[in-house]
């Protein structure tokens, strides 16, 4: 992973890969398949670069060029396979959150941003030996536990009881069936702490809830 200390570390203007549900957290691993056009496009462009591409939600607008929301995650692409048919198979290792600026008009297939990244500075120095403390580890055990029996799923627990907070946080936020506006909510919450609170309490909600009835975060 190429050393990026600071924001003005990173660049400033970035193809965005609109991806409604698809959520990429910094330190967090994120597979796509790509197989449209101009977002294979897109990945020879930055292959050719600094390998850098923001993943971003959308909030309405035409279908054809919805409009993005305010925050999106920059990662960069860490594994690249080609399949025989033509297909991308890439692996985005977020870097740190962006404020997606203005966008240009470039006259290329694929949309790009001018991101901001100040706000989100520390996700360029995260301390990924953060611990919650034990009273709010076994209530998310608690509710992750009531969460998986609703929804009738399971995950390897000695795995995760193993994993470093961070780790395990950004796992669940980005590969649990949250809603978008949920995954939005993990990635605008202000750090580890704060998206370890969002994400209990999501579990809690949805855990409690026997109509799935979830909480409108937009």
């Amino acid at each position: 992973m190429a050393p990026y200390r600071q924001p003005s570390d990173l660049p400033q203007l970035i193809p965005v890969f609109p991806l409604d549900g698809a959520l990429l957290l910094p330190g967090g691993e994120l597979p796509l398949q790509i197989f449209e056009p101009r977002y294979l496009n897109m990945v020879d462009d930055v292959m050719a670069g600094d390998r850098i591409i923001g993943m971003i939600q959308t909030r309405g607008g035409s279908p054809s060029n919805p409009r993005l929301v305010d925050v999106g995650c920059a990662g960069r692409i860490t594994s690249y396979n080609e399949t025989s048919d033509g297909r991308y198979l890439i692996t985005l290792t977020g870097i740190c959150r962006f404020e997606a600026g203005e966008e240009l008009d470039l006259r290329l297939p694929y949309r790009q941003v001018r991101a901001r990244y100040d706000r989100f500075g520390g996700d360029l120095d995260r301390d990924e030996r953060a611990q919650a403390d034990g009273k709010a580890r076994a209530r998310f055990a608690q509710a992750l536990k009531r969460y998986l029996n609703h929804r009738e799923l399971d995950i390897d627990w000695e795995t995760a009881n193993d994993a470093p907070l961070e780790a395990l946080v950004n796992s669940l936020c980005m590969g649990l069936p949250f809603e978008p506006a949920e995954k939005q909510a993990f990635l605008e919450a202000p750090d580890l702490a704060g998206r370890f609170e969002v994400l209990t309490t999501l579990l809690e909600i949805d855990a409690s809830d026997p109509d799935d009835e979830r909480p409108n975060l937009q």
